[in-house]
């Protein structure tokens, strides 16, 4: 499926869009919680692994749900497409994230930078610059790093080839 996040307008295609945020989240999630099982907590058996799995995994995609569905209902409540019904999304994220680690002060944080994000992400949308900009990097490596490449003009070749 090709669908990207902005393909229809804010308040359009609820169903896709969460769908699209849930399985990018959830992505995020199994990997985030692969490293911490290799690398971290090690847990010993399935249990205890697929445990920390859904404790990492089941919060982003909560997190990711609420951002989507509050949006998404802002702005079909409001009829009105702008930074706050992302700063409500990104609300709504921050307190399923100081839920999952139980800690109020943690979840207004979040919350605050969270918002801050989500209202530069749509400052970028509305006037058009990237928020994330593409990196080629092809472009910028030209240099020829071979250790037996031909020299150029007056180099000489050694004596043992």
């Amino acid at each position: 499926m090709n669908y990207e996040y902005y393909n229809s307008p804010e308040g359009e295609d609820c169903g896709q869009k969460l769908f699209y945020t849930t399985k990018l989240a959830g992505l995020a999630g199994l990997g985030i919680s692969f490293v911490d099982c290799l690398l971290l907590s090690q847990p010993k058996g399935v249990v205890r692994t697929l445990g920390r799995v859904g404790y990492f995994t089941f919060p982003f995609v909560g997190m990711a749900t609420a951002f989507t569905t509050t949006t998404c209902l802002a702005t079909n409540l409001r009829h009105k497409d702008d930074k706050i019904n992302y700063a409500l999304g990104a609300i709504a994220a921050g307190s399923i994230f100081g839920t999952w680690q139980k800690s109020i002060l943690g979840g207004f944080v979040v919350s605050i930078a969270f918002t801050a994000f989500a209202v530069a992400k749509k400052a970028s949308i509305e006037d058009g610059w990237e928020f994330f900009p593409e990196i080629h990097y092809r472009q910028r490596l030209r240099h020829d790093f071979t250790l037996r490449k031909q020299r150029p003009g007056n180099w000489k070749v050694s004596e043992t080839e």
